[in-house]
């Protein structure tokens, strides 16, 4: 009797498997000549070659709008095994204007307008740059396109990046390597990246380049080419940074800036290189500046009356 080994590296298998093995207990069901037996995140098949081929294919395509969905129900899983090409599976009712299908099979999508306009200019220009106030959802919506590029092969690798203002002092007290003191500084791109990749492939995907998360001083003397490169948090950088970071766009690649002009937090008298930036750049082609305000808020409710609040008080003043 023939055998077929198959270990799962890059997902989990409880997910892939589901709770009651859903996905083994289908597979039996459409394999029934073959012997499937599944443990921790082997499979092993057993039965007449020619059959094996097949399972072996389908367990492909299985493992593969897995990779892309981050879930499997049943419905997909039969289409899957079910149909003789290579199509799509995914039910269209879940498409149109979602970005990612995120972790636990979460769609993101764009919610607002200013997030759709975003979008829209991310696929029409290599250079976009993103601006408005804090949750108005600028790094999180550039993430999900960043996953989006990648998933679709458009892009070989993600590269994103902050200007680490308190990478002097502040940062020199904190204990360990410098990724363990850059890490919470670069947290909401983590979370953003955990909300969209599963654990064990963002893992790899970190591990061998194929996501970076680094301060901007790393980005020096580098060329960036068929990547997706974020730089947030792009109000803290200065004249020289900024000029390094936009001289680094390479072959197939794309630049995103997102920033918000109201809290910069560089020494005064330091010029923000986001503002110069954004008058510099203002009318060249290729470029595009996409404004979100106080509508694009989707934290807390109380997140945009907070923002009110402020904006009436600093008016004022």
């Amino acid at each position: 009797m023939n055998e077929l080994i198959i270990e799962l590296t890059e997902i989990s298998p409880r997910d892939f498997f589901g709770q009651q093995n859903e996905t083994i207990e289908l597979l039996k069901k459409y394999f029934p000549k073959l012997k499937i037996v599944a443990r921790g995140s082997k499979i092993k098949v057993y039965g007449d070659e020619e059959l094996l081929e097949v399972f072996d294919k389908k367990f492909d395509a299985l493992t593969d709008q897995f990779a892309k969905y981050n879930k499997l129900d049943e419905n997909m899983i039969e289409r899957v095994l079910t149909s003789n090409g290579q199509e799509d599976y995914q039910s269209s009712k879940s498409s149109g204007d979602v970005l990612v299908h995120g972790v636990s099979g979460r769609l993101i999508k764009a919610q607002t307008v200013n997030q759709r306009k975003m979008v829209d200019a991310c696929s029409k220009n290599d250079m976009v740059f993103a601006i408005g106030p804090a949750g108005t959802g600028k790094t999180y919506t550039g993430v999900a396109l960043a996953v989006k590029a990648l998933k679709e092969k458009q892009v070989r690798r993600i590269i994103l990046t902050r200007p680490a203002v308190e990478a002097g002092e502040n940062l020199g007290f904190l204990p360990g390597d410098l990724k363990e003191k850059l890490d919470p500084y670069m947290q909401p791109l983590y979370d953003a990246l955990r909300d969209m990749i599963a654990p064990e492939k963002l893992a790899k995907y970190i591990e061998d380049g194929t996501i970076q998360i680094a301060p901007m001083a790393f980005m020096r003397g580098r060329t960036l080419d068929n990547a997706f490169v974020i730089l947030d948090e792009a109000q803290n950088t200065t004249h020289a940074q900024m000029k390094m970071f936009l001289t680094r766009m390479g072959k197939n690649a794309k630049f995103l800036l997102t920033g918000d002009p109201g809290q910069i937090d560089l020494p005064r008298r330091v010029i923000s290189g986001l503002k110069e930036a954004l008058l510099i750049l203002k009318n060249v082609k290729g470029i595009q500046i996409v404004y979100l305000d106080d509508k694009d808020v989707i934290r807390h409710g109380l997140v945009k009356k907070v923002i009110a609040a402020y904006k009436t008080i600093e008016h004022h003043n």
